[in-house]
């Protein structure tokens, strides 16, 4: 079969291409198709931000964060208190900074520890946190397909620095701020970012990294240990 010919500007011809055929049926094959913007030419059923999963989220949670090597101690309300005062001890802490805002109880407790306990109204400079063994914070929101704790820095979280410099963080989370995932962590989020509570911090375990050989070192961009007190009330 001889392949057909087109003419050129100089009239001389050339061969016609597959290519050329094979957009011709793709075009004939798509005249018929409605011009949509792609994200609506085919319905997903799925709405932003709702839970994937509804038993088991605690559980998951737990997993995950010990998954990071973080160790997580389970509760009640009336437990705070004891847990946070256990955490502190058990990973020799001997100096603590606390948020302004952070539970009276909570406080009360570190400062009838025996602790040194460091305000941060006026801030603590970084050679002064660098010196702080530990932090001990409430948080936003956490992900429990991933592990992870969000934090927007409200009063009882302090600043960023805060949980970034001393090398022990003790984070309180309650169970209802543990959601499935991070489309629905990030839905929780969205108040804080309109209300520009930037930048947030995303915590999963303890700051941990390693080399092309695999070695792992901890403590290089964040707190090398980790301590989630989950709240179960």
């Amino acid at each position: 079969m001889s392949t057909p010919t087109m003419p050129t500007r100089d009239g001389a011809a050339r061969r016609g291409s597959a290519k050329d055929e094979i957009l011709g049926r793709i075009r004939t094959a798509l005249a018929d198709i409605p011009d949509l913007p792609p994200e609506e030419d085919v319905p997903v059923p799925w709405e932003y931000g709702r839970p994937t999963r509804t038993e088991g989220v605690l559980d998951l949670f737990v997993e995950r964060v010990e998954d990071y090597k973080a160790r997580v101690l389970r509760c009640h309300t009336g437990e705070i208190p004891a847990r946070i005062a256990e955490a502190l001890h058990e990973h020799g802490a001997q100096s603590v900074v606390l948020p302004a805002g952070l539970d009276p109880a909570w406080r009360d407790a570190v400062a009838s520890g025996g602790f040194d306990v460091r305000e941060d109204e006026p801030h603590l400079t970084r050679g002064q946190l660098n010196e702080t063994d530990a932090v001990v914070t409430a948080c936003c929101v956490g992900a429990a397909e991933s592990g992870t704790i969000m934090l927007d820095h409200r009063p009882d979280q302090g600043r960023r620095a805060l949980t970034l410099v001393p090398d022990l963080h003790v984070c309180v989370i309650r169970a209802d701020q543990v959601v499935s995932d991070v489309p629905e962590a990030v839905a929780r989020l969205a108040p804080s970012v309109h209300e520009e509570r930037l930048p947030l911090t995303w915590i999963s375990g303890g700051s941990a990294t390693s080399d092309i050989e695999l070695s792992r070192v901890e403590g290089v961009h964040g707190p090398r240990t980790l301590v989630v007190v989950l709240v179960e009330d």
